[in-house]
């Protein structure tokens, strides 16, 4: 809203703002901790793989392996820069997001309004605040205008408050809304000093819970560790049993315990979600929590206002009904004189300056058809601001002589229950409301009324008015919304309209826009009366809900998530919150909606564009299937790992200790990149918005999911072994069988991360999927392979024999009758 600053609020300047930041700090209610590189050494040293990577390194210097030693010390470098990498760009992308969702603050400086982020706001300050805005400072009015705010979150009393710079109580406190009209404070307190900074550090220290998904994993992985301690003891026992050497058995536990742990899963995730978040920020979709990226895949019903989301919100003017002389007038009759009246009553009833695009229609129609512009000779001493059910709104207005304007608009219904009408009038004109709302028209009705003295109503229904007329106005569906809901159902996600306006208007918009089953209407009135079961058969069955206020709102999204919805709602005023934030994903729009609309909100549409939903919609289910074939990946290539080092040492084969741990760290050092960065990076697949939602109690991995990859992990598994057997039997030396087995487990291990980039798609039909990461981590590996293999210093290091063509041809055919198996079952299972 913009506003007329009086002579004497000139504000701060420069300087004093300089002087008072210097002197009382910035309006944060704590300062962010800054990493230390001793914080930093410590979090690394948490991880269970570097810890175990500092003792295998410690054995080695102990018993004189320093080549061993030098190469696990830069594993340990390699691992950290990897995890730092990772954690890096996950931060990065949240603070990226923190930006984005800090609130910007109107202020007065150097007699100039402008805006500027909440933690710039100074002791000393002139802020403004408005109806629908949170107030971000403590400080004293000094103008206001029919202000009142809500201060529940102190308090605990849910009512408003009327506040002027007169009354007794004339401070505002950082926490609180303001409800409405406009004041200007000037700050006193700011940050932790705020009333709302000294009830305690509680409310910044709540951590968020956990997402199931993310319960989930750090359950498996918890069990993964157990069973690695488990093991880990066994074969030092065993090994210890067989050889007598202690340091020997000590590090082939410690082998087996790095091949069980998948300290993978954890990063991936948190990887998955951050970068998932960060990415739709740069499309205009602001996610206030990472993890409601996961819920977003799960999403089964949208609930959607009309205005400006289905609508292009333009609301121009079509037509005026004039109850004096029965007539509808267009709009190139709006310069007539007698629609004078109606035209002007139904100005002065909006907001002298107006940010509401019917109010600003409005003001412009007045300005073009008007002889006489009397916005400059009369003010506005009091206001009724938009409430009731149906809502309505009166504005006063008087000028010098003491002449008085009292204009009312809001729902038709509203304004003909307030005004003196007989039975057979209201009939006739509730036929018109229905005629409009049939072409597809938004009706406000409009009256006026006249009062002596200022003992005024403490209600506005309590004024008798004066019916004069509607004002009708045409909001056509947005280009395009067809396909979005088009999209929106084909992803096997429902819709519900949720909106204020009538029944008629919304079921032709609704059957424009392409909404299903929008034949029938519900309305708020309606949803009082149910009974909870009437109510969660109306929420299932219905797609339209009018004339809702915010009570039926909340009704239905609370009825929709007792039949087991995941509901995603959209909403744009103060009256959305309770809605918002009662909903699974709460969505808020970022150029219409109020602050406290995007506070309660869980996700912010910059640019107010429900196809944006659907794309979040699309992320959320592509990041969920791609943390799942993550972890499948993951399960999948540690089995033969764990397999290949153990199984010869228990079963006693010639070559017990085929892997090292340094081999055993070259392979998790090449699984890492590619589950957490590669996988992360891999594009959406084309059936992916055809699929059924995922419903939110499915755990991340179900029974025939995990046995998918135990299968697939025990295939490899048999495939390597197969080598070992192959090259040992025929006389092969240990460091041509290590070789061989090395080398098919590697190729697997490529193999395995193209088959896997789906669980529906071919691996031949997948190539068609851009993701270069994957491209330069296969070629990473496969040189590396080849240094190791063909570069006598490193593989005498890493104890392998160079390998010739044929066997070469050997490994990589094994792996691929390992690997592409699957691919065969994918076909089957399509037939």
């Amino acid at each position: 809203m913009d506003f007329n600053i009086p002579e004497n609020l000139t504000g701060l300047t420069d300087e004093q703002v300089l002087e008072s930041r210097a002197k009382f700090g910035e309006n944060k209610m704590k300062e962010s901790e800054k990493s230390t590189w001793f914080s930093l050494l410590l979090d690394i040293l948490k991880e269970p793989m570097l810890v175990l990577l500092v003792i295998i390194t410690i054995i080695y210097l102990v018993v004189g392996n320093y080549s061993e030693a030098v190469f696990m010390f830069i594993a340990i470098v390699a691992v950290s820069g990897i995890s730092l990498y990772q954690d890096r760009r996950s931060k990065m992308a949240l603070e990226e997001l923190e930006k984005l969702n800090e609130p910007l603050s109107k202020v007065i400086r150097n007699s100039t309004l402008m805006k500027i982020p909440t933690h710039e706001i100074v002791v000393g300050d002139l802020a403004i605040t408005e109806e629908g805005k949170m107030i971000n400072a403590d400080g004293k009015i000094l103008h206001s205008n029919d202000f009142s705010v809500n201060e529940a979150s102190l308090t605990g009393e849910s009512f408003s408050v009327f506040k002027s710079k007169d009354s007794e109580d004339n401070l505002v406190y950082s926490g609180t809304l303001t409800v409405s009209g406009l004041a200007v404070f000037q700050v006193e307190n700011i940050g932790k000093d705020t009333k709302l900074g000294k009830i305690g550090d509680s409310l910044q220290n709540i951590k968020d819970e956990k997402s199931p998904l993310q319960i989930q994993i750090e359950k498996f992985v918890k069990n993964m560790a157990i069973i690695g301690i488990v093991v880990f003891v066994m074969v030092c026992v065993f090994n210890y049993y067989r050889t007598r050497d202690f340091v020997d058995s000590l590090l082939n536990g410690l082998t087996l315990a790095m091949s069980i742990l998948p300290e993978e899963i954890p990063v991936a995730f948190t990887t998955f979600m951050a970068l998932g978040a960060w990415k739709l920020m740069r499309e205009g979709i602001i996610i206030k929590k990472s993890a409601i990226v996961e819920t977003l895949g799960s999403t089964t019903v949208i609930c959607t206002d009309k205005t400006g989301t289905i609508t292009e919100n333009s609301m121009k003017l079509n037509s005026v009904y004039d109850f004096g002389t029965d007539k509808t007038y267009s709009e190139k009759e709006f310069g007539a004189p007698e629609i004078s009246e109606l035209i002007s009553y139904a100005m002065w009833s909006s907001e002298p300056v107006p940010f509401d695009p019917m109010e600003k229609t409005l003001h412009e129609v007045y300005r073009n058809s008007q002889s006489e512009d009397l916005r400059t000779r009369f003010k506005m001493f009091h206001e009724y601001s938009l409430e009731g059910i149906p809502p309505m709104m009166t504005h006063l207005f008087e000028n010098e002589q003491g002449e008085r304007i009292i204009a009312a608009k809001g729902a038709p219904e509203a304004i003909l229950n307030v005004s003196n009408l007989s039975g057979p009038q209201k009939a006739a004109l509730k036929t018109k409301i229905t005629s409009f709302g049939k072409q597809g028209f938004r009706v406000l009705g409009v009256g006026k009324s006249h009062f002596e003295g200022n003992d005024f109503p403490e209600k506005q229904q309590d004024f008798q008015f004066e019916f004069l007329g509607f004002v009708v106005f045409y909001d056509p569906p947005k280009k395009g919304i067809q396909e979005v809901f088009e999209h929106i159902y084909q992803a096997g996600i429902k819709v519900k309209v949720i909106t204020g306006d009538n029944a008629e208007t919304t079921k032709t918009i609704a059957e424009k826009a392409g909404i299903q089953n929008s034949t029938h209407a519900v309305t708020g009135a309606e949803i009082t009366q149910m009974d909870d079961r009437e109510l969660q058969k109306a929420a299932e069955k219905e797609s339209l809900f009018t004339r809702m206020f915010p009570e039926a709102k909340l009704a239905v999204i609370n009825a929709l998530k007792k039949n087991g919805e995941v509901v995603a709602m959209l909403g744009d005023g103060v009256n959305d919150g309770p809605a918002l934030k009662a909903s699974h994903i709460g969505v808020a729009m970022g150029k219409k909606g109020t602050e406290i609309a995007k506070a309660a909100a869980s996700v912010v549409l910059t640019n107010d564009d429900l196809d944006n939903l659907v794309t979040a919609i699309a992320s959320g289910r592509r990041i969920y299937t791609n943390i799942k074939k993550a972890i499948q990946y993951i399960i999948s290539i540690h089995i033969p790992i764990i397999l290949t080092v153990s199984l010869p040492l228990f079963l006693g084969w010639v070559y017990p200790q085929i892997f090292t741990p340094v081999h055993v760290i070259f392979l998790e050092m090449v699984m890492g990149p590619t589950c957490s960065i590669v996988y992360e990076n891999e594009p959406m697949e084309s059936n992916t918005m055809f699929r059924k939602p995922r419903p939110m109690t499915e755990t991340f991995l179900n029974f025939k999911e995990l046995l998918v990859s135990i299968i697939q992990g025990l295939v490899i598994t048999a495939g390597v072994l197969f080598i070992y057997q192959m090259t040992a039997r025929s006389g092969g030396s240990e460091e041509l069988t290590r070789s061989m087995v090395f080398t098919t487990l590697i190729f697997s291990n490529i193999l395995l991360s193209f088959c896997n980039r789906s669980f529906y798609y071919t691996t031949f039909e997948t190539l068609r999927n851009k993701n270069n990461l994957l491209i330069y981590i296969t070629l990473i590996t496969l040189g590396l392979l080849m240094v190791m293999l063909y570069f006598t210093p490193v593989s005498h290091f890493f104890r392998l024999g160079s390998i010739g063509l044929k066997e070469l041809l050997a490994a990589l055919s094994v792996a691929a009758v390992s690997v592409f198996w699957f691919d065969v079952w994918k076909l089957l299972r399509r037939v």
